[in-house]
């Protein structure tokens, strides 16, 4: 059986088995110098499942201090959401490699790289789990056979995952066994290769895994399936995403390349839905995973709107200035804004989330979450942990281990070991890395021949090596080695012992207890989980741990010693720290990290997700949620009444809002739909908006049957009528030298705001400007408002989206939405029997609040709100956006012949 490392299957032989190392820089393909000297059983160290049950059991004697942290989220906590117990898993890949014989029988390896999203899907579906667990991923790359090939092993012959870690990176390679290419024609897997697969897995230790089959052909061929560029599924999520997410950028395209990857992105993704739909029952919670499935939670959610669905990023998430340069920026997000709560590695990431929301999306955002297409979702926090329990038994319960240790002390035995251990990736920072090394053997001399960095480097993903074919960064390691161990070095000594390859199980535990210092300079990180082993495998040497503060374990781990490693000459500094700290402060720290780590693992971490969620949903459930518009009742009721009377806002009712508010003109559909409700002379149809009244002549004047109401009442057209009423002839306007002048005052210190001046109303605008720095001037200038000019004078001052306007305090839309309902009745003789009044404002709940306290029947009034239905309103239905508006309108101008299902 081949086993699977700590950091990816097996590089050929153990490091064991092979020479005494020299000062050469090797490559995954030469011999390889032995860490620790040579071993007799070589690559034959690594366990079977059948031993790996022998040595767990014998681990158990192991007397480190370990808090037991079990799982306490359950279905029945949370009766009011009809949970049914079951958990969907939405993960990028399986759990496996996947092999096929020519004779059509599945190898199946364990798949490196994941180690604690694959712990998190063991847990949940262990028996001791309070929950069903189904996991849906691809099955990844499939290579075929040759007969000739060793043979793996089948899933029944183990039931344990790989305790792999360094996760959330495109997957790792093998570096010494390349993988074969497929054939020309590509892998050919029938209908009966594909049910023997499933039902191999169905019932694994991570649950029931459904595969999600992605093919070269459109339609997915119901007997014979053809695999060609297998690759092409991984590029557009690892080659433009994930790159751009660690803060790397590629030089300008044709574009051509990156359309294709997207059209199959969104392919990916489409095929996900599907396949979790067919296995989907109400009451199920979706969890997606990463960066891979973006576009998941919106698909799920249009298809089933009111699915539970969680969505968990374990990668970085960058600023809104970087995201912008992604062509794809806003449909990545609204993908993630399918999901009811999502959850990132760090608070920086979360931040950086809900800020692109608001600058790229213009949706509002607070503490909690986003607000989004009628709905909020909740944005938190939840660093992500290691299972503890695996890695004491792996670093403490294999004998081998020992023996290691002792070797690796017994050729160091008066040196200092610092060790690093990185993915072959420019974000690791392996660069940065060996360059503060060199300063550091620069600035302090009395360390030369004393310390020594043990540097172990695993291969990244196949689409990574293609991206870079010259293997630059491979090239610029090698030579920063022999620059370091060609200045500091000697025939017997090197500074730098470099490994471009895995390590064994059993090596990569007992490098990290044997060491002194752990050294980790990634320049852009999510959460890197060597870090939280190295802390758990030095609870008796406690040596201290040096952390970038780019990786998303910083803000977790604050005893580690944190390092910028872009400045080499502080990270050169910290290790002198690190290798001259007292025992004292070096146990105080390793107390506090060991602490930390052993409270927080993976199942403490899928636990508090868990529960945040159900949380966040029995709240929503629970709150005072403003119901969908119920188009039955509302075309029933405008069918059988004879007078009927609309009150449309304009901006963010029948048109979006947007930056310019002049650019926020009326599109044709608009108008047509207007005139076409106008023209019924049953009708009385008027908007009723904050504009001026040129904007609404302009624009909407031609079409004489609407009536119209501008600056919110202050003038009034009515219809088949040319002449405006202004309603504010005769009040005291001396106020508006006063508000101009705080206009003015706040104009000139917030580039991009404006002051909008109405006859009547002054506005002052500043959707253009920053977000927060626009909310934040606002909030100022409101409160100089208020302590001036609403001290002198009667008036009102009203917060508008990304705008604060000041009017008469006796002009609202309430008082017109009254004064139509009273005309209305004095001029045809009733007071009208259907009533639609939609509007997105806080300006508009006066035309709500007014009509809750009219004397109209409750059946004949629709007072809708249009927006999230979790906002306050005073309103008793919800449309989510404008084109819903038009949507529904359209429905009743046809309502003679609308079917209602």
């Amino acid at each position: 059986m081949a086993s699977n490392l700590p950091g990816g299957p097996p590089a050929g032989p153990s490091l064991m088995s092979l020479g005494v190392l020299d000062a050469s820089v090797n490559t995954p393909t030469q011999r390889t110098p032995s860490l620790v000297g040579d071993n007799p059983n070589g690559a034959q160290n690594d366990l079977s499942a059948d031993a790996r049950t022998n040595t767990d059991s014998r681990s158990t004697s192991i007397s480190l201090p370990l808090r037991e942290i079990s799982a306490s989220t359950k279905p029945d906590q949370h009766p009011d959401l009809g949970l049914s117990g079951r958990i969907i898993s939405a993960a990028f890949c399986i759990p496996y490699k996947l092999q096929i014989h020519h004779d059509g029988e599945w190898e199946l390896k364990n798949r490196p790289g994941t180690a604690a999203l694959f712990d998190s899907f063991a847990n949940l579906a262990s028996p001791d789990s309070h929950w069903s667990h189904t996991l849906v991923g691809w099955t990844g790359e499939i290579e075929q056979q040759s007969p000739s090939d060793t043979p793996s092993y089948h899933l029944q012959n183990s039931r344990v995952a790989s305790p792999t870690n360094k996760t959330w990176a495109p997957i790792p390679v093998n570096s010494s066994q390349k993988p074969q290419p497929p054939p020309i024609d590509g892998i050919r897997v029938t209908a009966d290769d594909r049910r023997r697969l499933e039902s191999q897995v169905s019932s694994s230790k991570f649950g029931n895994i459904l595969p999600v089959w992605l093919s070269d052909e459109l339609d997915s061929p119901d007997q014979e399936m053809q695999l060609k560029d297998q690759g092409r599924w991984r590029r557009y999520a690892e080659r433009e995403i994930y790159t751009l997410f660690h803060y790397k950028q590629h030089g300008p395209t044709d574009g051509r390349s990156e359309r294709q990857w997207w059209q199959d992105y969104q392919r990916l993704n489409s095929l996900f839905a599907d396949r979790i739909l067919e296995t989907y029952k109400p009451g199920d919670i979706v969890w997606i995973h990463d960066y891979h499935l973006f576009l998941l939670p919106n698909l799920l959610r249009q298809k089933v709107p009111n699915i539970y669905i969680g969505f968990f990023l374990h990668v970085p998430f960058p600023s809104s200035e970087f995201l912008r340069c992604l062509s794809k920026r806003k449909d990545i997000l609204t993908g993630a804004l399918g999901a009811n709560m999502i959850g990132f590695q760090s608070h920086t990431y979360a931040r950086h989330f809900t800020s692109c929301c608001t600058r790229i999306l213009a949706f509002s955002s607070t503490k909690g979450g986003i607000d989004a297409y009628g709905a909020h979702v909740a944005v938190d926090v939840f660093p992500i942990g290691i299972d503890v329990q695996t890695v004491r038994k792996l670093a403490y319960g294999d004998p081998n281990i020992e023996n290691t240790i002792f070797n690796i002390k017994t050729i160091y035995s008066d040196k200092k070991i610092i060790v690093g251990r990185d993915r072959l990736d420019s974000v690791r920072g392996v660069t940065q890395k060996l360059m503060a090394f060199e300063m550091f053997l620069e600035r302090y001399p009395q360390w030369r021949g004393k310390v020594v960095l043990i540097q172990v480097t695993s291969p990244t993903s196949m689409e990574e090596q293609k991206e870079e074919p010259d293997n630059k960064l491979s090239t610029q390691i090698s030579q920063l080695v022999s620059t370091i161990n060609g200045r500091f070095g000697s025939i017997s000594f090197s500074p730098v012992q470099y490994y471009p390859q895995y390590l064994p199980r059993h090596e990569y535990f007992a490098l990290l207890r044997a060491a002194d210092v752990g050294l980790i300079t990634s320049v852009r990180d999510g959460m890197n989980t060597t870090s939280l082993e190295y802390v758990v495998c030095q609870h008796k040497n406690q040596g201290p741990l040096i952390l970038s503060e780019f990786s998303g374990t910083a803000g977790i781990l604050e005893d580690a010693i944190h390092i910028n490693p872009w400045d080499l000459t502080g990270v050169a500094n910290a290790i002198n720290t690190a290798l001259t700290m007292t025992p004292e402060t070096k146990a105080k720290k390793q107390s506090a990290l060991y602490e930390h780590v052993t409270t927080h693992t993976v199942v403490e971490w899928y636990d508090e997700y868990l529960k945040r969620l159900l949380a966040n949903l029995s709240s929503f459930n629970k709150s005072i949620i403003t119901p969908a518009l119920d188009k039955h009742k509302l075309i029933s009721q405008y069918r059988s009444a004879r007078r009927r009377l609309f009150m449309f806002d304009y901006d963010g009712t029948l048109t979006p809002i947007v930056k310019d508010p002049q650019a926020a003109i009326p599109s044709d559909r608009v108008l047509r739909t207007l005139k076409s409700l106008a023209a019924d002379p049953k009708n009385a149809v008027w908007i009723i908006s904050g504009r001026d009244q040129n904007f609404l002549e302009e624009w909407m004047g031609h079409i004489t049957e609407l009536g119209l109401s501008a600056e919110h009442g202050c003038f009034i057209r009515k219809p088949r009528s040319e002449e405006w009423t202004n309603l504010a002839a005769k009040a005291n306007m001396s106020w508006q030298n006063d508000v101009l002048e705080i206009f003015q005052y706040f104009t000139e210190r917030t580039p991009g705001a404006f002051i909008e001046r109405k006859r009547v109303a002054l506005t002052w605008h500043y959707r253009p400007v920053d977000p927060e720095y626009g909310a934040h001037q606002a909030k100022e200038c409101r409160a100089e408002l208020e302590r001036t000019v609403a001290t002198k004078w009667p008036v009102d001052i009203m917060e508008g989206k990304a705008n604060l306007e000041v009017r008469p305090a006796f002009v609202n839309k309430g008082e017109i939405a009254k004064r139509l309902i009273d005309e209305y009745a004095g001029v045809h003789g009733h007071e009208p029997e259907f009533v639609l009044c939609l509007g997105d404002d806080f300006t508009d709940e006066d035309m709500f609040r007014a009509l809750k306290s009219s004397d109209l029947p409750p059946d004949h009034v629709f007072s809708v709100t249009v927006g999230a239905s979790s906002k306050q309103t005073q309103a008793s239905w919800h449309l989510r956006e404008p084109a819903d508006v038009i949507s529904t309108v359209t429905l009743l101008n046809n309502s003679k012949s609308a079917v209602l299902e």
